[in-house]
C-alpha cells in the first residue's frame, strides 16, 4: 500500500454514500453506463494474447494426471503403482502414503478464510467417500506420459457400506440448523388446514435430477514453490478465500501464498476450489518442481460438485377470485454429511407471491456421492421449476390466464418478511414482455395449434434472483499526473465482462473518458475482492469503490488548498465530472484533476477503501425479477421437444452495459433450456458412478437448439443498490425450465412434473 494511501474512517461523515439510508449519487449522474461498449479484453482473446491458468510457461515443468476410485465408500487394501512409476517419462507417483501432510479444506461460509466445497481431507489415509475420488496423481514430463501412466494404476478396496438411493436416504432426511443462512422453515398461519379448505387446489410434486458443469475452459492450474512461498495460476471464482484456505492447509502465512486468475474460462459456481489444485500444491512440493494440472472431461465429473437432486411438493390453495389462502413448498435435497450446498429451492416461495398462510421449508437426504455445490442460480432454477408450474396448473383450474393469476396475488411488501421491496416491476415486465411477445394469440385450451405433426403451445413463468452485496470488499484508486485512473481489486471476470462493466462505472463516477481508466483485477496481492458468485460481485465492487470514491474526492479537495476554485467545499458540495471536480450548483466553480495534481507538486494520489456493511439487505426486499416467454414445437410422431421462440423481460435495476447483458441473459435462458429439455446427470445408484461422464452422453444444448431469443428490461435503477444495478448473472436461468414445461403442456395436454423433458416422457404421455 503507498504511503499516500488513505483508509476509509469507520464514522460515517455529511455526503458519504449510506447504505438504506442515502441512495448513491452516480444515479443522478450521466455518461457512458448503460452503453452497449465492447468487451475491452476482446481483441487480445481473439488474438490469442490472454494467458490462462494452465498456460504459464516455466521451466522443468511437469504434468499432473489422476486416478480415480471405483467404489462408493471403502478403504483402500492394495494400491499398485509400480508400472505407473516404470512408464517413460514419470517422475513420482504420490498416494496417500507418500503425499506431504496437509490440513482438512474447512467448508466456505465457515471463516473469512474458507473455500472448501468440502471438509474431507485430501489424500491424506485409505478412506473412499465417493466414486471417483482421487487415489493417485501422477507426474511425468508430459501430459500424455501422465495420461498413461496414470491408466496403469490399479486399487483393491474393501468395502464398506454405501448409501447411494435417493428414495431409501429421504427416508430419514435431516433438516439443517440454517439454510444458507436463513431459517430452514417458515410458518405463517395455518397453511395446511388453509388449504384443506380452499375453494381450489393443488398439491403437486416435481423432481429434478443431478447436473454437472461442463465450462468450455476445463478446471486447470499452474503451481510453483519458491521456498517456502506458493505461487499458484488458477481458474478460480474465489481468489482470496482459495488463498486463504491454500494458506490453512499448508500451514503457511497468507502472505506466503500468491494466486492469480484473471481468466476463468467459464464458472458457473464451479470454478472454486476442489482437489486438483491441493494435490498439485502437495505434488510440486513433494516433487521440487512446478506442476500443471488440467482435469479432463471425465475428471470434472469425478471431482468437480454439481447440482444435486430434488423432490419438491407445492401446494396451492385459492379463492375463486384467484388470492392465495395457503402456499406450500415443501421437499428434499441431497447432500454429504461434508459439505453444505444445501439447493435451496424454497427460496422464491418465501419472496415471490402474496398468501394469508405459508409452509416453506426443506430437509435433506445424506448419500455417499461426490460432494454437490452452487450451480447456475441453485435454488430458484430448479425451485421456480416446481412453484412455476404448479401456479400454470392452478390458473388452469381457476380458468385465469397464467399472467392474470400472477398480477392477482403480486404482494405490496416481502410475503414473508414483511419489508418493503427497494424496487419491483414485475408486472411490468409482464406486460412488456406479453405484448411483444404476442401472448393474447395463445390458446387457453392444449393443443389447440398445429402444423402438420408438430403441436405448438405458449408457456410463461417468472424469473427471479435475490439481491446480495458481501460485506468486506475493498478497492484502491491511483490518479496519475496525466490525468489516468487505475482502480484496484481482487475479483474475477469470468466472461461476463467485469472489466468493461466496472471501467464504464469508475468513467462515469469520475467523469472521465473510457481510455482514461483502468480496471486492475484477478490477483489476490490487490485489495481484497469478493468472490464471484450469487449475483453478487457488480454490486460489491460498486460498494467498495463509492467508498474508495469518497475518500479520493476528500484527498483532492484537501490538495487542492485555498488557492483553488474548490476552496471551503466539502465531499457533499462537489461532483466529478469532465476529468475534475465542480460545485454541485455553481459550474464556474471547477477544477481538473491534472491542475489540482499539478498544483500540488504530486506524481499521484492513491486512496483505498473498503466498502460499508450491506445496510440496505437487512431494511428491504431485494431482488432481480423476470418474466419469461416461451414457445415450443412437439412432434406427436417422435415427441420431440423444439423451443421455437423465447423472450425475456427483466427487471433488474440499472442495467451497466446493454451489449454485455443481453449476451449474459441469453446465455442463462439457454441453460435453462438445457435444464429444460436435455441436461440430466445419470448416477448409478448400485455403485455411485456417474455413468454419463463426457460431453457426448451429457447432453448441453448446442447450437441447433437454440431459438431466436430476445431480451426486454424496465431499466429502472434500484435506489438501495450501487450503480442502481441489481445482479443479472443467475436471473436468466430461473423461471426456465416452467416456461419451456408450461409450453409443452400447452401444445401436447401432456404435463411433465420430472425433468428433463425427454421425448419418451412425451411419448408415454401420448400413448396414455
Amino acid at each position: 500500500m503507498s504511503s499516500d494511501t488513505k483508509i476509509l474512517p469507520d464514522a460515517a461523515r455529511q455526503g458519504r454514500w449510506q447504505p438504506a439510508v442515502t441512495s448513491d449519487p452516480l444515479l443522478r449522474k450521466h455518461g457512458s453506463l448503460g452503453q452497449s461498449v465492447s468487451r475491452i479484453e476482446g481483441p487480445m482473446k481473439v488474438q490469442g494474447k490472454t494467458r490462462f491458468a494452465a498456460e504459464f510457461p516455466y521451466d522443468n515443468i511437469s504434468y499432473a494426471a489422476l486416478a480415480f476410485s471405483t467404489v462408493a465408500r471403502g478403504r483402500i487394501i492394495d494400491l499398485h503403482v509400480s508400472g505407473a512409476e516404470a512408464a517413460p517419462g514419470v517422475i513420482l507417483v504420490m498416494t496417500y502414503k507418500n503425499a506431504p501432510r496437509m490440513k482438512a479444506p474447512s467448508l466456505m461460509m465457515s471463516s473469512p478464510t474458507a473455500a472448501g466445497a468440502s471438509d474431507l481431507p485430501v489424500m491424506q489415509n485409505d478412506e473412499i467417500h465417493w466414486n471417483g475420488q482421487p487415489i493417485a496423481l501422477v507426474l511425468a514430463e508430459t501430459q500424455e506420459q501422465a495420461d498413461y501412466a496414470a491408466s496403469l494404476i490399479e486399487a483393491k478396496y474393501e468395502l464398506m457400506p454405501a448409501v447411494l438411493s435417493f428414495e431409501e436416504a429421504k427416508k430419514s432426511p435431516r433438516q439443517l440448523e440454517n439454510l444458507l443462512g436463513q431459517p430452514p422453515l417458515v410458518e405463517i398461519g395455518d397453511a395446511k388446514a388453509a388449504l384443506a379448505n380452499a375453494d381450489v387446489k393443488v398439491d403437486l410434486v416435481y423432481r429434478t435430477p443431478r447436473h454437472n458443469h461442463n465450462a468450455i475452459e476445463l478446471h486447470g492450474a499452474t503451481v510453483v514453490w519458491n521456498d517456502d512461498e506458493l505461487r499458484v495460476h488458477d481458474a478460480s471464482q474465489l481468489l482470496d478465500l482459495t488463498t486463504g484456505q491454500l494458506a490453512d492447509i499448508f500451514g503457511l502465512d497468507i502472505s506466503k501464498v500468491h494466486v492469480t486468475s484473471p481468466y476463468v474460462g467459464g464458472g458457473f459456481g464451479g470454478k472454486c476450489l476442489w482437489d486438483h489444485q491441493i494435490l498439485a500444491c502437495a505434488a510440486a512440493k513433494l516433487a521440487g518442481r512446478p506442476v500443471r494440472i488440467v482435469l479432463s472431461r471425465e475428471g470434472v465429473f469425478r471431482i468437480v460438485g454439481g447440482r444435486t437432486v430434488t423432490e419438491q411438493r407445492v401446494a396451492l390453495g385459492a379463492r375463486r377470485d384467484g388470492t392465495l389462502d395457503a402456499l406450500i413448498h415443501t421437499g428434499t435435497a441431497a447432500m454429504t454429511p461434508h459439505n453444505s450446498c444445501p439447493e435451496q429451492f424454497t427460496f422464491p416461495a418465501r419472496h415471490l407471491y402474496g398468501a394469508r398462510n405459508f409452509r416453506i421449508g426443506q430437509d435433506v437426504a445424506d448419500l455417499d456421492m461426490l460432494v454437490n455445490t452452487f450451480m447456475r442460480a441453485p435454488g430458484e432454477s430448479v425451485g421456480t421449476f416446481a412453484l412455476e408450474c404448479a401456479l400454470d396448473e392452478l390458473a388452469e383450474k381457476l380458468g385465469l390466464d397464467p399472467i392474470e393469476l400472477r398480477r392477482r396475488i403480486e404482494p405490496e411488501t416481502d410475503p414473508t418478511t414483511g419489508k418493503p421491496f427497494s424496487s419491483r416491476y414485475l408486472i411490468e415486465a409482464y406486460e412488456k414482455g406479453a405484448e411483444q411477445f404476442g401472448w393474447s394469440k395463445r390458446s387457453q385450451t392444449p393443443r389447440q395449434r398445429r402444423e402438420g405433426e408438430w403441436l405448438i403451445g405458449m408457456g410463461c413463468a417468472t424469473a427471479t434472483y435475490p439481491y446480495h452485496r458481501f460485506p468486506g470488499g475493498a478497492a484502491r484508486i491511483r490518479l496519475t499526473a496525466d490525468g489516468h485512473v487505475t482502480v484496484s481489486t481482487a475479483v474475477h471476470d469470468m466472461g461476463m465482462g467485469t472489466a468493461t462493466a466496472q471501467v464504464q462505472h469508475l468513467a462515469a463516477r469520475l467523469g472521465l473518458p473510457l481510455d482514461h481508466v483502468t480496471f486492475e483485477y484477478g490477483d489476490s496481492r490487490l485489495p481484497r475482492g469478493v468472490i464471484a458468485g450469487g449475483s453478487t460481485q457488480t454490486a460489491s465492487i460498486g460498494g467498495a469503490i463509492i467508498a474508495a470514491t469518497e475518500v479520493f474526492v476528500e484527498e483532492l479537495i484537501k490538495l487542492a488548498g485555498n488557492d483553488s476554485p474548490l476552496a471551503g467545499l466539502s465531499l457533499a458540495d462537489v461532483e466529478t465530472r469532465d476529468g475534475g471536480l465542480a460545485h454541485i450548483s455553481d459550474s464556474s466553480r471547477f477544477e481538473s484533476y491534472r491542475s489540482i495534481l499539478q498544483r500540488a507538486g504530486r506524481e499521484e494520489v492513491v486512496c483505498e477503501a473498503e466498502a460499508p456493511a450491506p445496510a440496505e439487505m437487512e431494511a428491504f426486499s431485494m431482488h432481480s425479477y423476470g418474466a419469461q416467454f416461451c414457445e415450443v414445437r412437439v412432434s406427436e410422431v417422435t415427441g420431440e421437444a423444439r423451443v421455437s421462440r423465447f423472450l425475456g423481460s427483466f427487471d433488474a435495476g440499472q442495467i451497466l452495459n446493454h451489449k454485455m447483458a443481453t449476451s449474459q441473459f441469453k446465455g442463462g435462458i439457454i441453460m435453462g433450456i438445457g435444464l429444460a429439455l436435455t441436461e440430466e446427470t445419470n448416477f448409478d445408484e448400485r455403485t455411485g458412478r456417474v455413468v454419463n461422464a463426457s460431453l457426448a452422453d451429457y447432453h448441453v444444448p448446442v447450437q441447433m437448439d437454440v431459438p431466436a431469443i430476445e431480451i426486454l428490461y424496465t431499466n429502472k435503477p434500484d435506489p438501495q443498490a450501487p450503480m442502481g444495478a441489481r445482479g443479472i448473472g443467475e436471473i436468466g436461468i430461473t423461471g426456465v425450465g416452467a416456461a419451456v414445461a408450461n409450453a409443452v403442456y400447452n401444445a401436447t395436454g401432456i404435463r411433465v412434473r420430472d425433468l428433463p423433458i425427454t421425448l419418451d416422457k412425451l411419448m408415454t404421455g401420448f400413448a396414455d
